[in-house]
């Protein structure tokens, strides 16, 4: 295959490759997808293809390092709008996902907003397996000192999210968690696994287990999944951060129950990839 151009770009941490397919068609096999995503070559947490579509600016494939499609991607659709926007030169960018069109604005240097749409937590929607309380999905958890929390709320916001609400995140182990979870029978699409803790009704800190990921070091989607979760039940209000280990995003929840997800991106760097 001769060399691809791409690009590499960041949210918080949250990594991707990304790959602008409109004028040049490129077919990845699953292999190759891994391959880029391996952090002894490129490196990245998902693999992002921008192709044509005709009823908006671009249309988004993600592919987690796994080689698996996923739906969406927060921070993924904001770096591309952010890369998009530079191209073509807008400040409000729409484009069209798996999980629907989302619109983006750049409201300043590297600041964007993206509208991820409206929640669903109707169990056939997540999806899971059978018909139980997404409220409080009775899930046991371990922590480090063989403590046991039970609970879990599922949420789906392109993805299916579970978070746990926790006193404390570091208490748990999430690599040994996330995995196990992530490929529980309860989810027949797997799931994405969140420990989370309110730190009071504006901050809750954050740790995620992606499917197709493993842990990364941030997770739009996650975001928006969490605040909606605790906002739902009392625990923050329309407005809160959701910090992780290099950050926060700001989610809005407006008053026709859209999330809108608002944070940093990094600056574009130019790569060549050589399969």
């Amino acid at each position: 295959m001769p060399e691809i151009n791409a690009f590499k770009m960041d949210g918080l941490g949250n990594d991707f490759v990304i790959i602008d397919i409109r004028d040049k068609k490129i077919k990845l096999s699953e292999q190759q997808i891994i391959r880029i995503c391996d952090r002894s070559f490129l490196g990245c947490d998902q693999l992002i293809l921008i192709d044509k579509n005709n009823k908006a600016d671009a249309q988004l494939i993600f592919y987690n390092s796994d080689g698996s499609i996923s739906g969406a991607c927060g921070n993924g659709t904001r770096c591309a709008a952010y890369l998009i926007s530079k191209e073509i030169d807008k400040k409000e960018i729409n484009l069209i996902t798996k999980s629907g069109n989302l619109y983006s604005k750049i409201l300043e240097k590297n600041l964007v907003e993206t509208n991820i749409g409206k929640a669903k937590t109707n169990w056939r929607d997540i999806p899971l397996s059978k018909n139980i309380d997404t409220k409080n999905l009775g899930i046991k958890i371990e922590d480090k000192n063989q403590n046991i929390f039970t609970g879990g709320i599922a949420v789906n916001v392109g993805n299916p999210h579970t978070i746990f609400f926790v006193n404390d995140i570091n208490s748990f182990d999430l690599n040994k968690i996330g995995p196990k979870l992530e490929y529980s029978s309860l989810y027949p699409e797997r799931c994405n696994i969140t420990l989370a803790k309110i730190e009071n009704k504006k901050k809750i800190s954050v740790k995620v287990w992606e499917r197709g990921a493993g842990l990364t070091k941030a997770c739009g989607s996650a975001a928006c999944a969490t605040a909606y979760a605790a906002n739902i039940n009392g625990l923050v209000g329309a407005h809160v951060d959701i910090c992780f280990e290099l950050g926060c995003l700001s989610i809005i929840l407006d008053d026709n129950n859209f999330i809108k997800m608002k944070g940093p991106v990094s600056e574009i760097e130019k790569i060549k990839i050589e399969l």
